[in-house]
Parts: structure tokens; sequence; C-alpha cells
């Protein structure tokens, strides 16, 4: 019996050896990329309000500020600043700002659309320079979530939507 139970291992033990060599040579397929992390992304519109609009939170009429300048501010559970960027409009006043290096300490009450807020820098218009609250821009605009994902082999980002801010020109003729 003994016997039988030395033999036995024997022969797994030289089966196993044999096989061994088979299974580390064969070839998986293409190594696994690396997964992309995913970047956290607010976007919106700058625009100046018309004089005859003035005093109210409408934006009928209102043109693109190109070059308009925001910043984005977050603040973790405690209140305190976790991060802070100013970001650039393009030539149509839309901004499109990766936060890059944003990290959620808890993972609700850091979430970017209770702890960051966008607000008003400045514009480079010298007639429409003057800071409005129109969707809070003056005290901070909130963030809502339009469930807008980009989700590629390269690039992944979830996309926050600020409300249209806007600046008030410098001078309005009285009316």
């Amino acid at each position: 019996m003994a016997i039988r139970i030395q033999v036995i291992l024997i022969v797994s033990s030289l089966l196993l050896g044999l096989a061994l060599p088979l299974t580390f040579a064969y070839d998986h397929g293409p190594a696994q990329a690396q997964p992309v992390e995913t970047t956290v992304v607010i976007e919106g519109m700058i625009y100046c309000q018309r004089c005859d609009t003035y005093g109210s939170w409408s934006l009928s009429g209102a043109k693109p500020v190109a070059s308009a300048k925001i910043s984005v501010i977050c603040k973790d559970y405690k209140k305190r600043v976790n991060f802070y960027k100013a970001f650039e409009a393009n030539a149509y006043g839309y901004f499109y700002a990766e936060l890059q290096g944003f990290k959620m300490g808890h993972s609700y009450l850091d979430h970017p659309l209770h702890s960051c807020r966008v607000k008003l820098v400045s514009s480079p218009q010298e007639n429409c320079n003057v800071f409005s609250n129109i969707n809070y821009g003056l005290n901070g605009a909130p963030l809502r979530f339009d469930d807008k994902v980009i989700d590629r082999s390269d690039y992944k980002a979830v996309i926050y939507t600020v409300s249209p801010l806007a600046f008030r020109p410098t001078y309005c003729p009285p009316k």
C-alpha cells in the first residue's frame, strides 16, 4: 500500500514537472493595457448680458465672451479647499475644464456635485467686464450631472455642467 502511494506521488510529480513548462510557455495574448484614469470635467458658457435685461437673470440676446476666465473651487467635507484652478473660455465663450489632480477624499461628501463651484474671474472685454450673479457666477455656481460621459480606450471623462454665467456691461444708458 505504501509503495502504491509512493508510485502515485512520483508519477504525479513527473506529470506536473512536464506540464509546468508548457503552462508558462503558453502565450496568453497581448499584454493588458493599463486602465485609463477617469477625468472629472466641468463645461459651460460665459456671456455678456445685454443692457435691456440688466437687473434680471435673463440672457436673452446675450453674446458669448471669448477668452473669459472662470475658476473651479472644490472643498472637502470639512470646507477646506482641496482643488483650485482657473480656466479660459475659447473664442465662443465655451469652457471645458479638466480637473486634473482633483481627488475625492470621501466618496459622497467630496463628490464634485457637492463640493465644487464655478466662479467668474475676468473678462477681456472692456465694455463688458462687470461681474453678475446670474446662475450664481459671483457666489459660486453649482454643478449638475446631465449623464454625459466620454468613454474611449485612451480617455475617460465624467462631464458636469454649470448653467450659463455672465458678465454685464460696464455702462448701460438709463432707461
